[in-house]
């Protein structure tokens, strides 16, 4: 189907595919667009989380790439997106209904904001061209760019989606996604006041640090266990909270160039090293929830009347950083998207199929507030079919 007739149906099937910082693999929400803007109803039609092989974990995750890493792992992981697309067309056939459109965030290699001066640029690999070649659907990519040329962080990106979500006429809510860097949206009521801005690592270094103390065998704290059972190791719980990121006023972005493992964590990790495994993880989680319940403290609280923080993202199937959370935000009402339909599994893949049927009719999917863009504008490239 061309683009012009997809642009003219009012119902568009959207496939939202993303793949996060902390490089699990790729996850693929299959959407039920009605409409667009505010007015859009939304139904999830089917989600599936495709791992990454291990070797492909590693090289992500590597802390030095050159041309020729970043150009190959652009066609690899192309065709593995390409594959998981195919495995979602399946789905929406088995539900009788063609898929109309990609939206694909691809892997981000690099994300360096701007500050001040400083040089600055974005990097997203998995190749669109190769997903419209192997599926024979238009595809949309490339989101952050365009934000970033007008001004912006480049991040957050979901703020749009978390108003299409969660807006309502008589309340303001706060959106808190826990992925490998955890990000708020204040959602108002009224879009030009909505902020947004990430509040610094997430799963990011609670995964690092697993990985990092158990050379790569485990990858993660299952359900916070580990966390749940060790104590809090007072002088490194201070060292992490000294991060010269938490002080940042908003609009403000990371990601792994500050809170990686390699920069964040490892030398700190081993010069405690005498330290139980136990200990070092619920000191890094504990770290991670307080930079959390600090930055709602200092950029929410005084100024927004939140009635709830609705939690999404990985994160949210860590029991330990939940429990932390909620104990820290307990005024803040914590409930988890699941409780308002949103599956905090899906969430953010469904935020770039909301993004990629409002580039395809011409509508902005950034927030200036949120982005420090100059003006709204439509994000993401097509590459059609």
């Amino acid at each position: 189907m061309k683009l012009d007739e997809v642009r003219k149906k009012d119902v568009r099937f959207v496939l939202g595919m993303m793949s996060g910082s902390s490089c699990d693999g790729i996850d693929a929400a299959l959407v039920r667009i009605q409409g667009s803007g505010r007015a859009q109803r939304l139904q999830l039609g089917g989600f599936e989380t495709f791992p990454y092989k291990s070797g492909v974990r590693t090289r992500l995750l590597s802390p030095h790439f050159n041309a020729h890493d970043i150009c190959l792992l652009n066609f690899e992981l192309g065709e593995l997106f390409a594959e998981a697309a195919q495995a979602m067309m399946d789905v929406a056939r088995g539900q009788g209904c063609e898929m109309d459109l990609i939206a694909s965030h691809g892997h981000t290699i690099a994300h360096i904001p701007p500050v001040g001066e400083e040089p600055y640029g974005t990097m997203q690999i998995g190749e669109p061209a190769v997903i419209a070649e192997r599926t024979g659907v238009d595809v949309v990519s490339d989101f952050r760019t365009r934000d970033m040329a007008a001004g912006g962080q480049g991040a957050p990106l979901v703020p749009y989606a978390d108003w299409v979500m969660f807006a309502r006429d008589d309340r303001t809510v706060a959106c808190l996604n826990i992925g490998g860097i955890a990000n708020f949206t204040v959602v108002t009521p009224d879009l030009r006041d909505v902020i947004g801005f990430d509040s610094g690592p997430g799963n990011m270094a609670i995964d690092g640090t697993v990985r990092f103390l158990t050379r790569g065998a485990q990858q993660f704290d299952r359900r916070g266990k580990a966390a749940a059972s060790g104590e809090v190791i007072a002088e490194f719980y201070e060292y992490l909270l000294d991060h010269p990121y938490f002080k940042r006023q908003p609009p403000k972005t990371t990601g792994r160039e500050d809170f990686g493992v390699e920069v964040y964590l490892r030398d700190a990790l081993n010069s405690r090293r005498d330290h139980s495994f136990e200990d070092l993880v619920t000191t890094v989680t504990a770290a991670t929830a307080e930079s959390i319940i600090s930055a709602y403290d200092r950029f929410i609280r005084p100024h927004y009347a939140v009635t709830r923080v609705i939690v999404s993202g990985g994160g949210v199937k860590n029991t330990a950083l939940m429990k932390r959370l909620k104990d820290g935000l307990r005024e803040a009402h914590l409930r988890t998207s699941d409780q308002y339909g949103i599956s905090s599994d899906a969430a953010e893949a469904i935020a770039f199929a909301i993004l990629g049927n409002e580039a395809l009719v011409g509508n902005p999917g950034n927030i200036p507030n949120a982005t420090g863009a100059s003006h709204p504008a439509i994000l993401g490239k097509i590459t059609p079919a």
